[in-house]
């Protein structure tokens, strides 16, 4: 039996600290991953452990944990104490790492200065990979995401000529939201010895920030959907990267994300009112009924409600829905908005509520409780994001019953089939990032919601779709060995 051993960092994850998508990704697929059977990973034994920085949200009191290391992290200040713990959580090794540049007051995840951001995540990342040395355990395959974590692959790269430990660690990057480069990490990359990639295919502005250096030394990317994949090479995706992305493009890869089957399951959901399934969806109803309740709306079957859970920013495309709502006074509907984000979107979410008092309910708050509840009792769920990589909350929103209307990009296009032809459609799709588009698809939402019996065909369809893990976390396995499997570091030696 071969040992194939993967260690999976990211900035985020559940059970510990979740703040979007990545935090409900980087659990599922390492789960899942370590789940897989022996059928299945056949002749390999797989090990993959998961690091987090050990943010101080992260509730410490609630962790059966570890001290197993301290070790020092070279910077050009001096060098930097590291201190990692050990926990485990569903048969999973997770490491959380502590030091001076991960603060020890609560704060945000994710801070508005980029500097600061820059010395706790470079400083992460390299932390990350020196445990790994420092307790004897030999990756052979490092899993990084997006730019806070990117650093870790270029570290690698850098090291392979120089030390043994690092010579056949293969290095993967997973994108999921290529325009967060790591703008204003440039110094910390420096502080922590990662020079500028100079005379490398990368536009000259972005030769020493994190995302793309590691883009340029990853040893394969994974954009988080195959339609992401390809919208990435285009300048209107791209980021200013596109044309140094093309020349990558062979090792670039497409991999939907999943979701968590038996955290998000209608069936058991001990946070909804009524529990159903897709061969008993009746009970449903209640739920809608609760949501009209709560709300102060109307208690009226025949009103679709629609929904928004999102971040309410201009990429996610909410201006688009409270445009739309304006031009369609004529149909019956309700709308609930939850979710926090610009200023402006907020106040205009409000102003909707002002002009539709008996129709709309703007929530400006994060409310994971309260999202569950929408999910098991809206009709229609709002997504018109401008990008979307690849999304959950349409998957998620499907496998409540609650059917998608969205823009067909990125992960939203290959997980909805549209209703224009009605076998095993799953939602309703528009083309173009504009209010008039959107307005059409709802409309031609609200036509077949009155439609009960197609309405109920399209549930079902939504919620008899597979979106576990189980295949995709196949796809990431078949990727690790290959990567393994390919030896030669050659193409490694010089700056691509």
């Amino acid at each position: 039996m071969k040992k194939l051993n993967i260690l999976y960092i990211a900035a985020e994850s559940r059970p510990f600290v979740t703040v979007g998508g990545l935090g409900e990704v980087a659990y599922s697929l390492v789960r899942a991953i370590s789940q897989l059977t022996q059928k299945e990973t056949d002749p390999y034994d797989v090990d993959i452990r998961l690091a987090l920085p050990f943010h101080a949200a992260i509730h410490r009191d609630n962790l059966d944990m570890e001290s197993i290391a301290s070790f020092d992290i070279p910077s050009n200040k001096g060098l930097v104490k590291a201190t990692a713990y050990e926990v485990r959580v569903d048969g999973i090794t997770v490491y959380l790492i502590q030091g001076s540049p991960i603060p020890t007051e609560p704060g945000p995840i994710y801070a508005m200065d980029a500097a600061l951001d820059g010395h706790k995540y470079v400083f992460f990342s390299i932390a990350a990979l020196e445990l790994a040395k420092t307790i004897g355990w030999q990756p052979h395959i490092l899993h990084a995401n997006d730019w806070h974590t990117a650093p870790a692959v270029y570290y690698v790269y850098l090291k392979r000529k120089q030390d043994q430990f690092y010579s056949n660690i293969k290095t993967l990057l997973t994108i999921h939201n290529l325009p967060y480069l790591g703008s204003g990490a440039g110094q910390a990359m420096n502080d922590y010895g990662l020079p500028a990639a100079e005379n490398s295919p990368l536009p000259f502005w972005a030769q020493n920030l994190p995302l793309p250096v590691g883009l340029l030394t990853a040893d394969h990317i994974v954009a988080v959907s195959p339609g992401y994949a390809s919208e990435i090479l285009t300048p209107a995706y791209g980021s200013g990267l596109h044309e140094f992305l093309k020349t990558r493009q062979d090792t670039i890869s497409g991999i939907l994300n999943g979701i968590d089957t038996d955290y998000w399951n209608p069936e058991i959901d001990p946070t909804i009112t009524f529990n159903y399934s897709v061969s008993q969806v009746e009970p449903r109803e209640g739920n809608k009924t609760w949501l009209q309740k709560k709300f102060k709306l109307e208690e009226e079957p025949r009103n679709p409600i629609m929904a928004v859970v999102s971040r309410l920013d201009y990429q996610k495309g909410i201006d688009l829905v409270l445009d739309a709502l304006m031009n369609l006074a004529d149909l019956r509907w309700q709308v609930i908005i939850l979710g926090t984000g610009t200023p402006d979107l907020e106040d205009a979410a409000r102003r909707l509520e002002r002009v539709y008092p008996d129709r709309v309910r703007a929530v400006i708050a994060y409310d994971k409780e309260l999202s569950r509840h929408i999910y098991g009792g809206a009709d229609i769920f709002l997504i018109p994001s401008r990008y979307e990589p690849c999304g959950l909350v349409q998957m998620i929103a499907m496998r409540y019953g609650c059917v998608p209307v969205a823009r067909a990009t990125g992960g939203l296009k290959d997980t909805i089939v549209d209703c224009m032809h009605l076998a095993e459609c799953t939602g309703f799709l528009f083309e173009e990032a504009t209010a008039l588009d959107l307005e059409k698809a709802i409309r031609r939402a609200l036509a077949a919601y009155k439609q009960k019996r197609i309405w109920k065909k399209i549930q079902k369809f939504c919620m008899e779709r597979d979106f576990s893990w189980q295949q995709s976390a196949l796809k990431y396995f078949n990727l690790y060995t290959i990567l393994h499997n390919n030896n030669s570091n050659d193409k490694n030696n010089d700056i691509r």
